[in-house]
């Protein structure tokens, strides 16, 4: 009798994933989720009218589970990618620990329960707007801006700006000035976030064949360009208190929180060839949007209860 072939062997034994429960909440970039659950409570909050916690709640965990989709769908389509990279090569998908099929219907999934609960739970704009930052995100950044433009990241931002003008939608039913202003911050605290990241991590990006702007224009460009939206994203930071919505101690924290992302950045700009200041932005730049969002969301909930 001869051996089996292996391919016969592999069609004849069913596949059993040998993937846990920890690697499918892996996929769904709880790091990543969590910004987007807090951003989104932010927009919540911050909209004008009320909603009841309880349909409140679902909609959180709908936009939250719809960002844990466009994770998965991203790990799935990105598992060559991931492979290569020494921040990612961990990740379930390139590591083995769930198949690219998992990975993928699991996403598929997710997203459509996602958009079906939101719109049944609120409204069919803040559905939709769901449905397409997954969209923006897996096919128009994963798929297409990531490997072909070195402007990925400032295009595709636009996918992690969207949670806070969804749940505003959610509660309100429509997209307004101060939604978008709080989508305009994130959009623009983008760039010079993650190009910080990608100065410390060029090799990562040049060996995965990612044209982010220091594989494609070098160093030099990176820092210019980090200045510049830099310089840019400090007076938007200041917007909600200008336009009246937020009060003055979210003017303070904007403000002193802006100067600080201006001074790193401008560290970044006379310091080349040393990576301790693009790393010090980098740890800032989390802090900073962290800090007005709470802010934000600490003066609407004050506000609230004092109504």
């Amino acid at each position: 009798m001869g051996m089996p072939i292996q391919g016969e062997a592999d069609d004849a034994v069913p596949v059993i994933s040998i993937a846990s429960v920890g690697d499918f909440l892996a996929l769904l970039k709880p790091r990543v989720m969590s910004l987007v659950v807090f951003t989104a409570l932010t927009g919540m909050v911050v909209a004008p009218g009320p909603i009841h916690p309880v349909i409140g709640l679902a909609a959180l965990i709908a936009i939250a589970v719809g960002a844990g989709a466009s994770g998965a769908l991203n790990m799935w389509y990105d598992a060559d990618i991931d492979a290569v990279m020494s921040r990612t090569r961990n990740r379930p998908v390139p590591a083995g620990r769930v198949s690219p099929g998992e990975a993928l219907v699991f996403g598929i999934i997710l997203s459509g329960l996602s958009v079906l609960a939101l719109g049944v739970f609120t409204n069919f704009l803040a559905a939709g707007l769901l449905a397409f930052t997954i969209f923006f995100y897996v096919v128009v950044y994963t798929m297409w801006l990531k490997r072909w433009t070195v402007q990925n990241i400032v295009i595709g931002g636009a996918a992690g700006a969207l949670p806070p003008v969804v749940a505003y939608a959610a509660v309100t039913g429509t997209v307004t000035v101060e939604s978008l202003v709080l989508f305009a911050l994130i959009f623009m605290w983008t760039p010079p976030h993650f190009w910080a990241l990608a100065l410390f991590k060029s090799g990562d990006y040049e060996k995965a064949g990612v044209p982010m702007l220091p594989v494609v224009a070098g160093d030099h460009e990176t820092r210019r360009q980090i200045l510049i939206y830099t310089v840019l994203l400090a007076p938007i930071g200041m917007l909600p208190w200008l336009l009246g919505y937020a009060h003055w101690s979210y003017g303070v924290v904007a403000g002193l929180g802006g100067l600080g992302m201006l001074w790193l950045a401008i560290d970044i700009w006379r310091k080349p060839g040393d990576m301790g200041p693009a790393k010090r932005m980098f740890g800032y730049s989390i802090l900073y949007l962290f800090v007005l969002f709470a802010c934000l969301l600490g003066e609407a909930l004050v506000m609230r209860v004092l109504a």
